[in-house]
């Protein structure tokens, strides 16, 4: 698993975090084609990370905005749905450390949200990491074992 280490500054301000998320998207990018977009509801980043997708939100800079990674690893319905929810369910208590398998936009994606208020470098670098790598390892498996119905 490649991690960022940021430099320890007890100073670190919301400022700061725009660029801990493009240092550490920068260090995972395996296609160096991460896509950022800015607007009035925030930042946004999208890039590659071995077979899938990744996408950071930054909603803001204060304590109140939110800090979001997903990643899509299958889309839905797909066969047996009520044994994939099990599953992911018995993943979600054992193996994907502070993120989780969710639904969003008919997907299961990988995910990790908190708010701003008193987000760390450090900690921005583990939660891209961390849902990054339980994508890649995970999403080819599920589309294998759970593959998806044509509609």
């Amino acid at each position: 698993m490649n991690t960022y280490n940021p430099v320890s500054d007890p100073d670190v301000t919301s400022e700061n975090h725009v660029d801990a998320i493009e240092t550490v998207i920068a260090s995972l990018d395996q296609y160096d084609n991460a896509l950022v977009n800015h607007s009035d509801q925030g930042y946004i980043w999208k890039f590659k990370y071995g077979s899938v997708d990744v996408f950071v939100q930054l909603t803001g800079l204060t304590d109140d905005d939110t800090f979001t990674v997903w990643s899509p690893v299958l889309q839905l319905p797909a066969q047996d749905e009520a044994r994939l929810m099990r599953k992911l369910l018995e993943m979600n208590w054992s193996a994907t450390f502070e993120a989780c398998f969710g639904i969003f936009n008919n997907q299961v994606v990988a995910l990790s949200t908190r708010s701003v208020a008193d987000l760390a470098p450090g900690e921005i670098s583990r939660t891209i990491t961390v849902v990054a790598t339980i994508a890649d390892e995970n999403d080819e498996v599920l589309q294998q074992e759970f593959p998806a119905v044509a509609t």
